[in-house]
């Protein structure tokens, strides 16, 4: 019974001190919170507590802070993840529905999450090594040239224009049947395995048509190669700057291993790998130096069991974890269902 009261104890702490940003002290705890035991009891908890290395008394104060350890045990005492609300389910579905393409989407789902989080939101756009081909289009154009249309499973548009060294125009019947080939050597293939699909397509068309097939194959090759290169996407940097108090020494660090992309990719590269879970970091937990003053709440998106990016927040190891969590899953939910349309 000592026991589960020390961790309620603990999950007080965290509460009043990332609501408040100050020490919490045994006073507090028993103004705001309805234990039912005496002070001398919330104090010989609190020591327990610092004892295990979950709570530490930051400099002279009475009042006490959690340390790394601290909310690790807290979060994985979460239990459930409060769900958002109803209306805020809707104003998220509302706002992602209205995006126009790929690159609308994860521009709206970062400013949404550090709208909902007041963290900074991070993005992994969605893989292309994990993604398949849904569709490649040819359209004719003038002057013997040809449009070259790429679109992938997880909504992404390349196109790129060639000399056909053919009057494409009036060659209609040869279009069209390029484009039913390569659909059907491509479709539903993952990009590496595409490329290897479409290397000897010319083979299968009267000589004088082999040119024009290899131009459109190696277009189609370069595109796949080139977009294998992973991106990511940030927003609400400036929420850091809300409690500079929070990070240890500086934000300089900090805002030096969000510019490296690189660093972004591969811990969303594991949110992604780790499923539908939410995955939470904490402080030291992070294996960057410069991120030990943070905390990652992060990811997978994707659809059906098919999971192409990560995404989430990294904010101040003083985090409303629940809150992020939540918003987190909830995102990520809204995304993977608009991808899979």
């Amino acid at each position: 019974m000592s026991q589960d009261r020390r961790l309620a104890v603990l999950g007080a702490i965290v509460h009043d001190y990332v609501h408040t940003s100050e020490p919490v002290g045994s006073k507090a705890l028993l103004d705001r919170h309805q234990f039912g035991v005496s002070a001398a009891t919330i104090r010989n908890d609190m020591a327990a507590l610092e004892e295990e290395g979950l709570i530490v008394a930051p400099h002279t104060s009475a009042g006490r802070v959690p340390t790394d350890a601290g909310y690790r045990r807290f979060v994985d005492r979460l239990s459930q993840v409060k769900p958002m609300s109803r209306a805020e389910q809707a104003a998220i579905a509302q706002f992602l529905a209205g995006a126009v393409d790929l690159d609308d989407v994860v521009d709206r789902t970062v400013r949404l999450l550090a709208s909902l989080t007041r963290h900074v939101a991070v993005m992994q756009y969605p893989s292309l090594t994990r993604s398949s081909v849904r569709h490649i289009e040819l359209v004719p154009i003038p002057a013997g040239r040809l449009m070259v249309v790429l679109i992938t499973t997880t909504g992404r548009v390349e196109q790129r224009i060639i000399d056909a060294g053919l009057d494409v125009e009036a060659e209609g019947e040869f279009v069209a049947d390029l484009r039913a080939r390569l659909n059907e050597a491509a479709d539903g293939h993952t990009l590496v395995e595409a490329g290897e699909q479409l290397a000897g397509l010319a083979d299968q068309f009267a000589v004088e048509r082999q040119p024009a097939v290899r131009a459109v194959v190696a277009t189609l090759a370069e595109v796949l190669v080139e977009e294998r290169e992973e991106r990511v996407v940030l927003a609400g940097t400036g929420n850091l700057m809300r409690a500079p108090a929070d990070f240890s020494t500086s934000l300089e660090p900090v805002l030096d291993a969000l510019e490296q992309h690189v660093v972004l990719l591969k811990l969303l590269s594991t949110a992604a790998n780790a499923g539908e879970h939410i995955a939470v970091r904490i402080g030291h937990e992070n294996p960057y130096a410069e991120l030990h003053s943070t905390s990652l709440v992060t990811t997978g998106y994707g659809s059906g069991a098919q999971l192409v990016g990560g995404l989430g927040v990294v904010g101040p190891t003083r985090m409303d974890y629940g809150a992020s969590m939540a918003a987190v899953r909830t995102v990520a939910a809204y995304v993977s269902e608009l991808l899979g349309e």
